[in-house]
């Protein structure tokens, strides 16, 4: 099966300013493992798999797919449990802060011949460890509050969803870094709502 790559460097620019001389192959790099890593344990092996076979390898959705799928990923104007409505913003920004934590934390360092090293530039000076640290940080955590939508909007139209089923273990993820471990339960602004969602919080290591 070829890889299938559900955001490129374009999608990024509605989100985040990356440098026109950063190649695209090297974005399509972390694009993988935040859709491997991140995206799969979150969503479960079931959902994201039946999700992915409806792309084509350009990465756009096939004429075919339901059209919650298509909502799941570009987002949706919904009326929730409560009958309030919800502006859903899709699965997209998501995956792409997630993509983005994951290239900081990479970019920062260079693989030599002598070890790894931490990239110079005649024009602007690295960011110290701890720096970068603190900005992986943040936008993991951005990644992690859109994913509190995502799950809600799964939870709202779980009937649309068969294949999605909560669990802890679908939020863990293990990577070098900021790990996403456990869950914290955070409450929606509906006072009084019995639902919880679930943020991935950080743990360094």
């Amino acid at each position: 099966m070829n890889q299938i790559y559900l955001i490129d460097q374009i999608t990024f620019q509605n989100y985040e300013d990356l440098s026109v001389n950063i190649k695209s192959e090297r974005i399509k790099v972390f694009v993988k493992k935040a859709q491997e890593l991140d995206l799969k344990p979150f969503l479960g092996h079931a959902l994201y798999y039946d999700f992915i076979q409806y792309f084509n390898t350009d990465g756009t959705l096939q004429d075919n797919t339901p059209q919650p799928y298509i909502d799941l990923l570009n987002g949706s104007e919904y009326l929730d449990r409560r009958g309030h409505v919800v502006l859903y913003e899709g699965l997209l920004p998501t995956l792409v802060y997630f993509t983005f934590a994951r290239f900081i934390e990479a970019d920062a360092i260079h693989y030599t011949a002598n070890g790894p090293v931490i990239k110079h530039h005649d024009n602007a000076d690295p960011l110290s460890p701890q720096e970068v640290t603190k900005l992986v940080q943040q936008h993991r955590s951005v990644a992690n509050a859109h994913a509190n939508e995502v799950e809600k909007f799964l939870k709202d139209n779980k009937a649309d969803f068969p294949l999605w089923n909560y669990s802890s273990k679908n939020k863990s993820s293990r990577q070098s870094g900021p790990r996403i471990r456990g869950i914290d339960k955070t409450g929606f602004n509906y006072p009084g709502d019995n639902y919880r969602g679930n943020y991935l919080p950080l743990e360094f290591v």
